[in-house]
């Protein structure tokens, strides 16, 4: 699999956290959110990182991710949109960090997300008032590529997931991994991981052994 589309089925892209989580017994196997505080520290904890674990998968080098949303992205579903590599919108999308009105944290990864989408300031913002984000919005600050009217959605993400199909595989990869580690090098290490990665794609084309 090179690319990993996620969409919401019906009017919204994911509306987070169901509020049955907040009864004692949870839903579908899920344990409530009151059994995980009644948890010790490290039972809970590695409960969460299940969670964590599960939107990490799209940080591989090997797999670019679009989140196409349309309608509310709200809270864990916000989190999920900010674990795609890109992000194209519906007119109509909101998004909305929530979890502090319920007296949560974020933690599924979305707060580094966010901040190095948006910067400090607005992610400070976006995620202690909890106010909604509209489409117009997300794409001037940068938490979205690109907004489309909700019937050309499909068709938009079509035609990015052509786009990347249509690039050397190896080459994408590279790339991804490169931007992925980017943020936590220094200039000097970086360049010296693009030498490095050049350096494999050109013995990759010259059909010579890594």
């Amino acid at each position: 699999m090179r690319v990993l589309v996620v969409r919401g089925e019906g009017p919204s892209f994911s509306a987070g956290l169901d509020r049955a989580l907040f009864t004692p017994e949870g839903i579908d196997g899920i344990p409530g959110v009151l059994q995980l505080a009644r948890m010790e520290h490290d039972e809970a904890s590695a409960e969460i990182a299940g969670y964590q674990h599960g939107l990490g998968v799209f940080a591989r080098p090997g797999l670019v991710s679009l989140a196409l949303v349309q309608g509310h992205a709200i809270g864990a579903g916000f989190q999920l949109s900010l674990a795609c590599d890109v992000r194209i919108a519906a007119s109509d999308a909101q998004f909305a960090m929530a979890e502090v009105g319920l007296g949560l944290v974020p933690d599924l990864g979305g707060t580094k997300r966010l901040l190095e989408l948006v910067g400090y300031s607005r992610a400070v913002e976006i995620c202690l008032t909890g106010r909604r984000v509209d489409a117009a919005e997300a794409e001037r600050i940068g938490l979205v590529s690109s907004v489309v009217g909700p019937d050309e959605l499909a068709a938009a993400g079509e035609r990015f997931v052509a786009r990347i199909l249509g690039q050397p595989a190896s080459a994408v990869a590279e790339i991804k991994a490169l931007l992925l580690a980017a943020a936590d090098r220094s200039q000097v290490e970086q360049e010296r991981a693009e030498r490095e990665a050049q350096h494999r794609q050109l013995r990759a084309l010259a059909g010579l052994p890594e």
